[in-house]
């Protein structure tokens, strides 16, 4: 979608159609396709997490200075070199960012899936709870569910760190203290 224009025209009233729709509202399709187990949760967490991270992956694409493009080309590079070298690494920042965005919304869609259609799980042990007025539980679930969001949270931060190391958002200069 970043790279190819007629790629890009072509799937993106899609993409801004699937962003407009909460994920929930394709949960009831996919219990019926695939049926009650976790099959329709995790296509839910996809589909949940897929338009952040395209949307940004496709913006960090389309930032990318031309300078760079066209200094890589003077340099004998080839296509696939030059979306290996130059766009993926310059795009890696922003698709990071969708990542973490993905994440978050995946989390959430994961909860409230099982919220709709699940005899096990965080969401529906925090239905139950709350269904019975057991606060201490409640607030147990929600710490960690937290714990697990900040978990996959830092995953992902983590790997950014390594992956990017030369990224201003990562060098100590780039960081402003909270």
């Amino acid at each position: 979608i970043g790279l190819v224009p007629v790629v890009r025209h072509a799937l993106s009233p899609a993409i801004t159609f699937l962003r407009q729709l909460p994920p929930l509202a394709y949960f009831s399709l996919l219990i019926i396709w695939f049926g009650i187990d976790d099959t329709p949760k995790l296509v839910l967490l996809v589909i949940a997490a897929m338009p952040p991270i395209i949307v940004a992956t496709a913006a960090g694409l389309e930032g990318i200075s031309t300078d760079y493009v066209n200094a890589a080309r003077s340099l004998g590079a080839k296509r696939l070199q030059l979306v290996r070298r130059v766009l993926v690494p310059a795009a890696l920042p922003d698709i990071f960012t969708g990542m973490k965005v993905g994440a978050a919304l995946s989390a959430t869609a994961a909860i409230v899936a099982e919220f709709v259609a699940s005899d096990k799980g965080l969401g529906y042990l925090l239905l139950q709870y709350n269904g019975n007025l057991d606060t201490p539980m409640v607030f147990a679930v929600i710490f960690l569910l937290s714990f697990i969001g900040l978990a996959v949270y830092y995953t992902v931060e983590f790997i950014e760190r390594i992956t990017i190391p030369w990224h201003v958002s990562q060098t100590s200069a780039g960081r402003t203290p909270l």
